[in-house]
């Protein structure tokens, strides 16, 4: 594996499954699994995965690989990818088995009814049979049935009953590499949530910050499960991508800290981005009227959220000045996409303390 600024690779649930089936499509031919199994990347690179287990019977294979995420913190990480071959007639085709979920709503980049396979892991897989059919003077008629044990309980824990897919898990990846801590499943969550809410016919979304916000949001506006948005840190990610693909409302929600950070212009919340600017949030308390030792409290605060208590006691709206500095900021993100923006604030017990 590659090593990068010192953390380890992994591999996708679309590369194991690629190489689980390269393996039992040769096995169904030869009797002999291919292990280690070499497989082909996206991008030209090429890849060995080792088998952790395999069977055989007269017309179906099944090989099986431990999905390595290596230094990510993947939920699919250690789940063993299981894949079934067997004899069929007119090409190749895609099966969901146990743990792999079923594709039931609109805007996906695989249609309602399909088993959640990508389309990259299908050209992986599509490619890997190919390459043993034609080594073998015979067509690639196959079924290919993707498993993963535990894989219903698993994806509870990510995007996927929100998306609409039911059952189990997505067979995902784009280029067979995890790059840990690259972001880019939660971008990806982003996008496709945005992309099943305008194909539902959606036009309200809300993206927030975390679960205490996008329970309150959802309970403050009566929303549906399938207009929230876990955006998680990435407000410009999912702004621009709204910018490009527009939803007519969008409700900004998170807490007094993130909203604030947006407020002072930044679009990446994580908390390597920086801390709030509590000298500027004290200016901003002096102009509405704070006193003197209130704002150096405030100046000298050691979180936001405490900041805030003090703007409270002082009787100010700071809330609803931060909701509207945030507004701005992401409002100009999406200028002249016709998206009315709106944000609310929320404090640690759900309770409403800004909005604009």
């Amino acid at each position: 594996m590659v090593r990068d600024s010192g953390l380890r690779r992994g591999w996708t649930t679309g590369a194991c499954a690629t190489a689980a089936a390269k393996s039992a499509f040769g096995a169904l031919l030869t009797g002999t699994f291919e292990d280690p199994v070499a497989i082909a990347l996206p991008r030209g690179q090429s890849a060995a995965f080792a088998l952790a287990g395999h069977s055989l019977a007269n017309d179906a294979a099944t090989a099986s690989v431990v999905k390595d995420a290596g230094d990510d913190p993947d939920v699919t990480h250690g789940a063993l990818v299981e894949v079934t071959v067997r004899k069929s007639e007119g090409g190749l085709r895609f099966r969901a088995g146990p743990g792999v979920g079923i594709v039931t709503k609109p805007g996906l980049p695989v249609e309602p009814g399909e088993p959640a396979i990508n389309p990259v892991p299908r050209r992986m897989i599509a490619g890997a049979i190919a390459e043993i059919a034609a080594a073998h003077g015979v067509p690639g008629d196959v079924e290919v049935e993707i498993s993963i044990p535990g894989g219903e309980a698993l994806a509870q824990k990510t995007m996927n009953p929100r998306l609409g897919i039911v059952g189990g898990l997505s067979i995902l990846g784009t280029t067979g590499i995890v790059v840990p801590y690259s972001c880019a499943a939660w971008i990806h969550s982003i996008y496709s949530g945005i992309d099943v809410a305008r194909a539902t016919g959606l036009d309200h979304v809300a993206g927030a910050t975390g679960a205490t916000s996008e329970a309150a949001v959802q309970r403050y506006y009566g929303l549906t499960e399938s207009a929230l948005i876990d955006m998680g840190d990435f407000v410009g990610g999912m702004l621009k991508y709204l910018r490009r693909h527009p939803v007519p409302r969008v409700t900004i929600a998170g807490g007094v800290a993130k909203m604030t950070k947006l407020a002072q212009g930044r679009l990446d919340l994580h908390s390597r981005k920086g801390a709030v600017d509590l000298a500027a949030l004290a200016a901003l308390a002096r102009e509405m009227g704070a006193g003197e030792a209130a704002a150096d409290a405030i100046a000298e605060a050691n979180t936001a959220a405490l900041a805030f208590r003090i703007a409270e006691g002082e009787g100010l709206a700071l809330g609803d000045s931060i909701a509207r500095a945030a507004r701005s900021r992401a409002a100009a993100v999406v200028a002249g996409a016709g998206i009315e923006i709106d944000v609310l604030l929320f404090d640690r017990d759900a309770r409403l303390v800004g909005k604009g």
